[in-house]
């Protein structure tokens, strides 16, 4: 009430902000920090010029955001909440360092299916793209960003085609960027998979993004949710194109199917990987073509060793 009361008064909605955040380490105080997130936002934005109160509010959202999640809680924010997360971006688009701490609020709010429908309703895409393509060589802007991408594309049924489709450029730009860095690729693999699953790629899209793909599979190997959400990826592009089959196995760098082979032996006890690599064959074996290719590389022998793994799945 003592901010609603004044919200053209900087200083009282910095008070404001910092007497709130000398409750975060109080457990009995969470639950009336969590109805506060829409004074904290609305905050920030009547204050975009402020550039310490809005790191002030953005650190005590990302306190408030991140005990919830430890805690299990979904934040499902509104629209209103989302509106102005989307201001606070706009104003300053510019700024790095900031942007930085506002794409890991933005990733940990759109965890919510709710909020994320908020934020696609709000139009943050274009914005998301824009931050990529400017900030392309920052790895937390681009893991943040791209897991963002994935909560509001996966689940999208009427988004406008073409904003998603617009994407699919900077996605890749970011996973040929950060190849070599685990996690940032990961977050790119995702999003990249739930691109495939809405469609949103063209006929000469399917094989640099397989391509692509499978240069994150060969280079990250360990990572057993990478090779996971890449090979779900892969299998989305070859259920649409017989060109992103055919460029499994006649890759430049190496058998498609001897890579299937190697990541299956790395992660043999890992269910959900031996899941997405079945997918990944059962989408190839579609096409005739494939399938007698896969045939003589013996891909029979390495099915029978999955069954044999997991009998009961």
């Amino acid at each position: 009430a003592f901010m609603q009361a004044s919200w053209d008064v900087e200083e009282v909605q910095a008070e404001g902000i910092q007497y709130l955040a000398s409750f975060v380490e109080d457990k009995t105080a969470f639950p009336y920090l969590l109805t506060c997130t829409e004074v904290i936002t609305l905050a920030m934005k009547v204050h975009t010029d402020s550039l310490d109160l809005q790191v002030e509010g953005c650190t005590l959202l990302l306190e408030i955001l991140s005990q919830a999640l430890k805690q299990g809680v979904m934040l499902a924010l509104d629209e209103s909440v989302a509106s102005c997360l989307l201001h606070t971006v706009r104003q300053h688009s510019e700024n790095e360092e900031f942007l930085s701490m506002l794409c890991t609020v933005l990733m940990m709010v759109s965890a919510s299916e709710v909020a994320a429908e908020n934020l696609r309703k709000v139009g943050i895409i274009p914005d998301l793209l824009s931050i990529l393509r400017r900030f392309l060589h920052n790895d937390k802007i681009c893991f943040s960003c791209c897991a963002v991408l994935w909560s509001l594309a996966v689940s999208e049924d009427d988004t406008d085609q073409a904003v998603l489709a617009s994407a699919l450029p900077v996605t890749s730009a970011v996973l040929q960027e950060h190849l070599h860095n685990g996690v940032v690729a990961e977050s790119a693999c995702s999003a990249l998979w739930a691109l495939a699953l809405q469609g949103c790629l063209a006929d000469s899209d399917y094989e640099p993004t397989t391509t692509l793909l499978l240069d994150a599979l060969r280079v990250n190997p360990e990572r057993a949710r990478l090779v996971q959400n890449g090979c779900l990826a892969l299998a989305s592009l070859v259920r649409l194109s017989e060109t992103a089959a055919l460029a499994i196995l006649l890759d430049s760098k190496g058998s498609g199917t001897e890579l299937i082979k190697e990541e299956y032996h790395l992660h043999s006890h890992e269910p959900r990987v031996a899941e997405a690599l079945c997918l990944l064959m059962n989408e190839m074996v579609q096409y005739d073509e494939v399938m007698l290719n896969m045939r003589s590389q013996k891909m029979e022998k390495l099915l029978c060793e999955i069954k044999f793994q997991f009998p009961f799945s």
